[in-house]
């Protein structure tokens, strides 16, 4: 089981990073192997305040007793904690920055899908373009409502899917092939090409909350995986804007 990296710790709270590939709460499938089961067996009883998808890397904090999972819930339910996501996503977005406010409910036709809906819920997504590429854009979105699937939806709606999103966008793996093509050559013990990535190419990089027993705000970062590195730096090398 892919492990987490402890960011935070105190009686109140804990904060961790993700690793993409691991759930945050055991699944409805039966899946009980989670971030959450993991914290617990580490720490004894933690309170879940907010989640990630499974193949989502990133920050995520959890609360160690009820009045602080009161506190920390409280904040995200008024949108005073802020989530930052780094983005990579298919095109080149022209907008330097902007928001997406667009209700989001479960798709009519398509089980575990959203989609931006009239009947959906409010979600409002703030973004910034962090650096062009010929065949994509690194984004920076600030997320103000937790909606299931916000960024690949939001994102999806404007015409930019993820660049790496098997369910909303146009492939469910990265390979340096794609953006070095005819120079690209298969290592000599193996014709078959490795990707760089294979999982959705968002990670929740930062997050900004108050603690809950001294009301004092904190900033925490996560690393940048280095599947989600190592693509950066092949764009930078040969798919530059």
């Amino acid at each position: 089981m892919p492990n987490y990296e402890l960011l935070f710790e105190d009686d109140l709270m804990l904060v961790v990073s993700k690793p993409a590939g691991l759930l945050t709460i055991p699944d409805r499938f039966g899946n009980k192997d989670s971030l959450l089961a993991a914290l617990e067996r580490d720490f004894g009883k933690v309170f879940v305040v907010h989640r990630l998808d499974r193949e989502t890397s990133g920050v995520l904090c959890f609360a160690r007793t009820e009045a602080a999972h009161r506190h920390l819930s409280l904040q995200f339910e008024h949108h005073s904690a802020d989530k930052f996501y780094l983005v990579l996503v298919d095109g080149v977005v022209h907008q330097q920055e902007g928001e997406i406010n667009k209700p989001i409910g479960p798709h009519p036709t398509i089980p575990n899908k959203m989609t931006t809906s009239r009947a959906g819920k409010p979600s409002l997504t703030f973004f910034r373009v962090l650096e062009h590429f010929k065949q994509f854009t690194l984004m920076e979105a600030l997320l103000k409502t937790g909606r299931t699937h916000q960024v690949r939806v939001h994102f999806l709606s404007i015409g930019y899917p993820l660049a790496v999103d098997a369910l909303y966008g146009k492939r469910s793996a990265f390979f340096l092939s794609e953006i070095k093509g005819k120079t690209y050559r298969t290592g000599k013990f193996s014709d078959e090409e490795r990707p760089l990535m294979e999982r959705t190419s968002l990670h929740a990089f930062r997050l900004r909350l108050d603690h809950p027993g001294t009301g004092e705000r904190l900033e925490f970062k996560a690393e940048l995986p280095k599947d989600f590195d190592a693509v950066l730096k092949q764009l930078r090398k040969w798919g530059g804007g």
